[in-house]
């Protein structure tokens, strides 16, 4: 960690292109620190007392968002995880865990995660994780692998772009959400924003940030966008929606992989 008057800032590692500047923390949650443009940085970066949960882009794994009480049940067992949002469990192990730098070269680097085994996510497994810039933009991608044992997931990412001056974004539908803010398993038509919400998604999405014009694209099929913030929109792929293991489980298989990524990119 570092010192600036006092002020203590994370340890980041920096992989960079001509145009574009990245800044990893590997040990705050694996997180993208910040990414700039031409000089221009497109995240909110990190300030002293910042919750873990609002700031730069970190990976929510092995779920994203919330967890309806932090309660599921799986092969039919029920599991309870710990409450760290309201009443609620959120965004998984990853972003508040050290993880640790696998390879780096000038422009990429990988990280690497063994997932607990105990009270915060039982069922153990790994993740890995890539980074890599060109000179267009960005590309992240996370492959979470079970191990010894199966278990549900859903993961993504949860970027905080500095307030966009421009949204291009079209879903299919929005997922509704009931009157404890949790996604049900139910499609709707979009309503007018701002949003706090889950939606069906498959075209890229364009922002503007300090006049940079960005395109966002994954493969991912499902995104959350949060942009009731004044400073801040939060747009974040996911592998599945909110709330994933009680009403959307995907499960891995011990030996099996599952891979996503997101690409944030100049747009021309």
């Amino acid at each position: 960690m570092g010192d600036n008057g006092g002020v203590t800032e994370p340890s980041t590692i920096t992989i960079a292109s001509d145009h574009v500047h990245a800044e990893i923390a590997p040990t705050e949650g694996g997180r993208l620190a910040q990414l700039s443009i031409d000089g221009t940085p497109v995240l909110v970066g990190h300030t002293p007392g910042v919750e873990p949960t609002g700031w730069g882009s970190y990976p929510m794994v092995p779920w994203a968002g919330r967890i309806r009480n932090g309660r599921f049940t799986f092969d039919g067992v029920d599991y309870q995880l710990p409450i760290n949002f309201g009443e609620h469990a959120i965004h998984g192990v990853g972003f508040t865990s050290a993880w640790t730098v696998h390879d780096q070269t000038d422009r990429t680097v990988a990280l690497h995660l063994v997932m607990p085994d105990d009270e915060r996510w039982p069922f153990g497994g790994l993740v890995g994780q890539q980074l890599m810039v060109d000179d267009g933009g960005i590309t992240m991608s996370i492959t979470v692998t079970a191990t010894d044992r199966a278990f549900p997931v859903s993961f993504g990412w949860h970027p905080w772009f500095r307030k966009p001056s421009a949204l291009d974004f079209h879903p299919i539908a929005m997922y509704r959400r009931d009157d404890d803010h949790i996604t049900v398993d139910e499609l709707v038509e979009v309503p007018e924003g701002p949003w706090d919400d889950c939606f069906a998604n498959t075209e890229p999405i364009g922002i503007e940030v300090d006049g940079i014009p960005l395109r966002l694209t994954s493969n991912c099929g499902v995104w959350v966008v949060y942009d009731e913030p004044t400073y801040a929109t939060c747009i974040e792929p996911q592998t599945g929606p909110p709330d994933a293991f009680n009403i959307a489980i995907r499960r891995v298989l011990p030996g099996e992989s599952i891979s996503a990524w997101y690409r944030i990119e100049l747009r021309g």
